[in-house]
């Protein structure tokens, strides 16, 4: 898959040089969340350095798609002419057993997607989404999962989520 044109932003496939921006993004998804569950007050950096190493063996897996789009410009406005990345997606298919609602039991999960500040409401978000639901399409996903943020649902719905009818429980070991 290349670089996705026509309706909105150029979509590619995050690269090993991507790195450190796809771990700013994602420390700044979190941010943006808030509250204890995922930014709990004990959390120290350290599970960034995990993140890299993992985000790093991932680029190339063939269970998960990792998307980006390219700055136009300055990010940070030092003048060094950094573009940086705007935007970023992550999403994995994992392999269960099928059932009478899973029938190949293949089930995508969109880990996240976020935008830098300073690139949202540009289409991002929704050219990376919809890259990601042709990518799940492809392979022949039954169903995609995710988590949306407050701002993010808007988006999520009109692309065709809905509720999820079985309750969402976790635990903790």
């Amino acid at each position: 898959m290349g670089q996705r044109k026509g309706n909105g932003p150029a979509v590619r496939q995050a690269v090993e040089y991507d790195l450190v921006e796809l771990v700013r993004l994602r420390a700044l998804l979190f941010e943006n969340l808030g509250g204890h569950f995922f930014s709990p007050a004990s959390a120290d950096d350290d599970w960034l350095d995990a993140l890299a190493v993992v985000l790093k063996e991932q680029l190339t897996a063939d269970a998960v798609r990792i998307l980006v789009v390219d700055g136009d410009g300055d990010r940070d406005g030092d003048s060094d002419g950094d573009r940086g990345l705007a935007a970023c997606g992550i999403a994995t298919i994992e392999q269960r057993l099928p059932g009478p609602h899973l029938r190949n039991g293949r089930i995508g999960h969109v880990i996240g997607v976020v935008t830098d500040p300073s690139y949202r409401r540009r289409g991002h978000s929704r050219s990376i989404m919809r890259s990601l639901l042709d990518w799940f399409e492809e392979r022949e996903v039954a169903r995609v999962d995710l988590y949306a943020s407050a701002e993010g649902e808007p988006l999520y719905r009109e692309l065709g989520f809905t509720n999820h009818p079985d309750p969402a429980l976790y635990w903790r070991p």
